[in-house]
């Protein structure tokens, strides 16, 4: 008797079954509107996904990710001098590059997806000092104006799919509306994060701190509750950008604001180390379930 290792998977796609397969063996599906709020497709399913799975180690990286998003976005626009404008346009010829890339393949290239996450940071970064510093309007508005194009793009998402499930993701039209989110939340979760420090007044590491505990109950609720999955995954992907934020102001603002005042581009060289190193731990583990 096979073993559930070997025992072969019928795929339904449509209404017709394809030939037995190996449960060693990969088929891409096509995304189907399941009217689902699932952050991850069924596991009866065998899918490739052209996006990072969400783990611990997703997480992991995306907080170093949004780390050094935000030394490298003010390393372009304050010590190089470049200010607001440029940097702005900068990272979002950056961002256009990466994101062409990225959509154009057609599977999971890790290093091409992290790239293009911490793009998205430092082009929120930029987004939401241009926001306060440039067009006057300040954290709290810039915030909320994110805050309501960041719904408004999730609603079309849905609308459009019947799904926001992020993994897994094959077609290009729904990874071009996860990207269009991403963007929205990574600056909304900047702005916020800079509304913690300078509208309310907490020091850079008491924001990390705060936002670091809106994390862990997100954490929590999911394991503890059956609160909706996806309302829980972008809660948790809008406050690891502010975490990272306001950890990475620490990093490099002066003593007197509370900060190691590391020099910025060290900062982001350390950054850039650690997300390398758990990207090679992720893919590592990854590996050696597959041979498993």
């Amino acid at each position: 008797m096979p073993t559930s290792a070997e025992r072969p998977l019928r795929i339904a796609v449509g209404q017709d079954e394809v030939e037995p397969v190996s449960s060693s063996k990969l088929q891409v599906l096509e995304e189907e509107p399941t009217r689902s709020m699932d952050v991850r497709e069924p596991t009866t399913q065998v899918t490739v996904s052209k996006i990072a799975e969400v783990t611990l180690y997703f997480w992991i990286m995306k907080v170093l990710a949004t780390t050094l998003g935000e030394t490298t976005g003010d390393f372009i626009s304050m010590s190089l001098g470049l200010g607001y404008y440029v940097g702005l346009g900068t990272t979002f010829a950056l961002l256009a590059t990466i994101l062409v890339l990225q959509i154009a393949n057609k599977t999971y290239q890790p290093a091409l997806f992290w790239t293009a996450i911490v793009a998205t940071t430092t082009a929120g970064t930029e987004i939401s000092d241009f926001m306060d510093r440039s067009l006057g309007l300040g954290y709290l508005r810039g915030s909320i104006i994110l805050f309501t194009g960041l719904i408004i793009s999730l609603a079309v998402w849905y609308y459009r799919e019947g799904s926001l499930r992020v993994y897994p993701m094959v077609r290009r039209d729904v990874e071009l509306m996860f990207w269009l989110a991403v963007l929205f939340s990574n600056s909304l979760g900047t702005a916020f994060g800079d509304f913690l420090v300078d509208d309310v007044g907490l020091t850079f590491l008491q924001g990390a701190l705060v936002t670091a505990g809106v994390i862990g109950a997100v954490g929590a609720t999911h394991y503890l509750t059956r609160v909706n999955a996806v309302v829980l995954f972008w809660i948790a992907f809008i406050f690891t950008r502010p975490f990272g934020a306001t950890f990475g102001d620490f990093l490099t603002k002066p003593h007197a604001y509370g900060g190691l005042e590391l020099p910025r581009s060290y900062a982001s060289l350390l950054t850039l180390a650690l997300l390398a190193a758990a990207l090679f731990a992720s893919r590592e583990r990854a590996r050696s379930q597959r041979i498993s």
